[in-house]
Order: structure tokens, then C-alpha cells, then sequence
């Protein structure tokens, strides 16, 4: 057999297909297993789930030794069951993934593949709108938020084939009001709207009420941020049966089973606890806004957030320099060098004591 000699060519590119070539991935925030450091950079909630999820996971385990050995329901009908009880739906409203991040890439596909025509999101926005347009080959425009990064209904009444917005807005935490949203829901009802609320429980208001009057609404939501779940990957979208039906089509092409058993057992847990998760939610937004207090007693300029996280500017200390420093002293935070948002720094919101240990820090570096 003749064997042949490859190392001629040593380029490992020329195995790619053309467009991953160019393909720019998602960078998320540094994730650093370094038990010293504060992790402010990811917006993970500082606080750990319900009780019942862990009680969950055990009971799962002990009662069954079936549960890792066999595939999981593939339509998770036990967990879209109890997000439909708390969000006051169907469970035929309701479609779960492996992270929101996956329900969101299945939506593009799903409803935004119209090569005539662009999808439309703010410019300052989750930096995975522009990656999956780009994995998808999609045309898309990036609207502008305005001088005070809010955004702006009207823009987004021109032709497209789908909008998408964060609400709140990440990385800025603001939010826009339900008449706003419906502003854009009455100007496009020829095209899908996804509203993206991986931090509504912050003190947003949830568009998931307007969802019987609108046949064109899909509410995306993530476990990770106000459940305490992110190591899970556990995201739902909620929106009327035919939008969901075109979704787990999608899903039945690619992968039947994206939430495993663990996973479902863990999140209905969190959706059975609600005083629990409220309880949880409000102290994070009781130590959002006891750090914007200690933050502008520094000197910083801090946007109005809904989110368990604050975007600030210092007006006279450069943020990627700030960002640095703070490494320094082991906390991370996150800085995007990106036009417009290069001024700033995002924080993910920590306990008290975390709270108190960056001002601490943060007001050191502002005397040196």
C-alpha cells in the first residue's frame, strides 16, 4: 500500500470549510479556578440555589440507577411543566435548551434565515447576536443606541426579517418598558421579535404577558443568572405553539435530547421554590444598589441598571488600565475594547462582602 506524504503541505487550514475559516468565535469572560480571586467579570449569581435542587440531584440519583443509563425525556415535559406553572402558561408554550445560548442559536435558524433580507439588534449588545449571524451567514444591521446607549423603538420599524434584543441590555444592564416593546412588536408583525431576558429578575419587566397578543413575540430566559444555576445550562424560550412547534423541529434535526436528566430534575426544582428565588433576586438587587451608592461616592458615572450587573465610567481613571489594577489584586472585571463602550467597565453584582472588597480596592487605586 503506498502511503502518502501530507507534510508538504503543513497548512491544518486547508481542512476547514471556507466560511469557519473567517468564523470569529464568542469570547466569554475569563473563567479562573484560582480560590483567591473574586469573580466579578460573568455575571454569576453570588448567591447558591434553592436548597431543593441539590435535594433534587440526590433524590434523582439514590431513587433510580436508571438515571444516567438511559436518555432523558426529550421533550423534558417534568421541567417545561413547572416553567409553565411559574410563568402562567402552557407547557406547549414552552421550549428548553442547553443553556439559553442554545435556544438562541436555534432561533436563528428557526426564524431568521430570509437571505433577501436583514436581522436587525442594537450595536451595544450580547456579543453572540453578531457571532451566530455570522455562523448562520446571515445579513444583519446593527442599530445604534443613542447617545445614552438606550433603545430606541422607532429604529427598528424598516424592513428586516427578525429582530433581536437583550432586556435589560447587556452590557449596560438598561431596560427598556413593556410599551416600548410593544412599539416594536405593532411595527414588525410580519417578523419574528425575540426579546432575550437572561436578567429580567433584576427589576425588569417581562414582555412574557404580552405573549397571547402577539403571534410574532418569543421570550427567551436563562436558569443561570437569577436561579444561581449557570453551571447546569438550562435556557427556555416562551412564545405561542406554532413558534415553539418550528423550534423543536429545528432541535429534532440537531439533537433530541440537549437537557439531561440531571439537569431536568435540578431546574424544576428552582421553579418549585419561589420564595426562595425571590427571596434571592431581591437581595441581589438590595446589593446592586448599595454598591452604585459606594461606586458614585468614588467618582463614577453609573448607568441605570436592571440587571445583576452595572456598566461605570470614571472620568478621569481609564477602564482597561482599571480593569488591569484590579486583576492585580486578584478581581476580575469585565472590559470590552470596543468603540463607544471603552470607557467602561461592566461589574457583575457580589455579595456585601464581595461588594466591600472591590470599593476597598477600587478606592486605593484611585489615590495612588
Amino acid at each position: 500500500m503506498e502511503i502518502v506524504d501530507n507534510q508538504y503541505n503543513s497548512d491544518p487550514m486547508r481542512f476547514l470549510s471556507p466560511d469557519i475559516r473567517t468564523l470569529q468565535p464568542y469570547v466569554p469572560g475569563e473563567q479562573s479556578k484560582n480560590e483567591y480571586i473574586l469573580k466579578l467579570n460573568t455575571n454569576e449569581n453570588p448567591y447558591p440555589p434553592s436548597p431543593q435542587v441539590a435535594k433534587a440531584i440526590q433524590q434523582l440519583i439514590s431513587n433510580s440507577a436508571d438515571c444516567l443509563r438511559l436518555y432523558p425525556d426529550p421533550d423534558a415535559k417534568l421541567l417545561r411543566a413547572k416553567i409553565a406553572q411559574q410563568q402562567k402558561v402552557d407547557i406547549d408554550q414552552i421550549f428548553v435548551g442547553n443553556g439559553s445560548d442554545e435556544v438562541l442559536a436555534f432561533i436563528y435558524k428557526a426564524f431568521f434565515n430570509h437571505p433577501s433580507k436583514s436581522i436587525l439588534y442594537p450595536d451595544i449588545s450580547y456579543s453572540f447576536y453578531p457571532v451566530y449571524k455570522q455562523f448562520y451567514g446571515l445579513n444583519a444591521i446593527a442599530i445604534p443606541v443613542d447617545v445614552n446607549f438606550q433603545i430606541q423603538p422607532q429604529d427598528y420599524d424598516q424592513e428586516n426579517c427578525g429582530i433581536i434584543i437583550a432586556n435589560p441590555n447587556a452590557p449596560t444592564g438598561i431596560a427598556l418598558e413593556l410599551t416600548q416593546i410593544e412599539e416594536i412588536l405593532k411595527a414588525n408583525p410580519n417578523s419574528v421579535v425575540v426579546i432575550d431576558e437572561a436578567y429580567v429578575d433584576f427589576g425588569a419587566q417581562s414582555a412574557v404577558k404580552l405573549i397571547p397578543h402577539y403571534d410574532n413575540l418569543v421570550v427567551c430566559q436563562t436558569t443561570s443568572k437569577s436561579r444561581s444555576l449557570a453551571g447546569l445550562r438550562v435556557g427556555f424560550a416562551i412564545a405561542q405553539t406554532h413558534l415553539i412547534n418550528a423550534l423543536d423541529r429545528v432541535k429534532n434535526c440537531f439533537n433530541s435530547f440537549p437537557v439531561d436528566q440531571i439537569a431536568i430534575a435540578a431546574a424544576a426544582a428552582s421553579f418549585e421554590d419561589q420564595s426562595y428565588f425571590e427571596k434571592c433576586c431581591q437581595q441581589v438587587i438590595e446589593d446592586r444598589e448599595h454598591l452604585i451608592h459606594e461606586l458614585e461616592q468614588l467618582g463614577f458615572q453609573v448607568l441605570p441598571s436592571k440587571a445583576n450587573f452595572i456598566f461605570v465610567h470614571h472620568p478621569t481613571a481609564e477602564a482597561k488600565q482599571l480593569a488591569q489594577q484590579l486583576k492585580h489584586q486578584n478581581i476580575l472585571v469585565r472590559y470590552f475594547d470596543k468603540p463607544r463602550i471603552n470607557g467602561y467597565l461592566r461589574i457583575s453584582i457580589g455579595t456585601l462582602h464581595n461588594n466591600t472588597r472591590l470599593v476597598n480596592t477600587l478606592s486605593t487605586i484611585l489615590k495612588e
